[in-house]
């Protein structure tokens, strides 16, 4: 992907995390970590997350990197180091698809969070964060980060995330699409020589129930004609991922609860989610009680509009630029 302009050319960089255990038990000798770096080596670290299934390059977008990269703007690259790795299982690092297939050893987001952890201390030798920022799965492990490492980032901001365990419409779809892999009779047990035919309708039901946003969908698809068009043209695209790979990244997020290490989060944390999150809707109530258990914790809900698309609102910076601007000039330094 090509950056947007205004910001350095992403420098692609691997490192190998030696001996590294996973929380079942399981290890593996040598565990590779893809990342991209973007800036001033120089200049004050800030570790970017992406969504399940994608990877750090999905972040090189014109509305979320072109916003915020380039001179002025809130993560102005010859200010900062932006770090945006590849997180365990996805992109260019380790994951089942490099051989293992499903021998692959099982991970969750601690474990994601741990490999971003050495990452950042042992690859990049680094003693503090500015700054941790998540969209979605990035999101979650930003709450993880600011329980597990407390002190270590001096602002979160977990995006399109909630503070609560796992549950609700948000697993029951993941459960569906990931039984909907493993019952098509391609899958073969993850032993399949040609990825499974059903992936790209798997996926399309998924994305249309849970990211987009009701006026979006509505305004691409405002007929039922419209609507056909629009899946005809979804479903004759090639799956150009891995099965195996998305089953792993979709389960990850079983056992995901930071809730019990709210209280720990020391960082100054400012929440982002949008009104119209398919899997994050604020009518449940749980950020608005979750967010003042966070001692410097900020929460803007972004209105859903024309402006906004559901669970991918966040990726739009300019709904809220001013506002992590904000929260990087005043957030404290670590021992000031």
């Amino acid at each position: 992907m090509a950056p947007a302009p205004g910001y350095p050319v992403p420098q692609h960089c691997d490192w190998v995390a030696r001996d590294f255990g996973f929380h079942g038990g399981e290890s593996l000798l040598e565990l590779k970590l893809h990342y991209q770096a973007i800036g001033n080596p120089n200049g004050e670290p800030v570790l970017i997350l992406h969504g399940t299934a994608g990877s750090g390059a999905a972040l090189l977008s014109e509305e979320f990197a072109g916003a915020l990269f380039g001179p002025g703007q809130p993560l102005d690259a010859s200010r900062y180091f932006l770090i945006l790795p590849d997180s365990l299982g996805c992109g260019r690092s380790a994951k089942p698809s490099n051989g293992l297939r499903m021998n692959f050893p099982r991970y969750n987001y601690d474990d994601m969070v741990l490999a971003q952890y050495r990452l950042v201390t042992q690859g990049l030798g680094l003693k503090r964060l500015r700054a941790v920022i998540g969209y979605s799965m990035g999101g979650m492990q930003t709450w993880l980060w600011g329980s597990r490492y407390p002190g270590f980032a001096d602002a979160l901001v977990p995006m399109a995330s909630t503070p609560a365990a796992m549950s609700g419409r948000n697993w029951m779809l993941r459960r569906m699409l990931t039984q909907s892999i493993r019952n098509d009779p391609d899958w073969q047990g993850g032993n399949y020589s040609a990825q499974p035919r059903g992936m790209q309708a798997h996926l399309l039901y998924f994305s249309l129930a849970t990211a987009g946003g009701s006026l979006g969908w509505y305004g691409q698809a405002p007929s039922s004609t419209a609507g056909d068009q629009l899946i005809a043209a979804a479903l004759a695209q090639p799956f150009s991922g891995d099965a195996n790979d998305l089953l792993y990244q979709w389960e990850s997020s079983f056992d995901f609860d930071p809730g019990p290490g709210l209280e720990r989060i020391e960082a100054a944390l400012l929440a982002i989610n949008s009104a119209d999150d398919e899997r994050n809707p604020p009518e449940l109530g749980l950020m608005q009680r979750e967010i003042k258990r966070v001692r410097h914790g900020q929460y803007l809900l972004i209105p859903g509009g024309p402006a906004t698309c559901g669970h991918a609102s966040v990726l739009r910076a300019g709904l809220y630029k001013d506002r992590l601007a904000e929260l990087l000039q005043q957030a404290p330094r670590s021992g000031e």
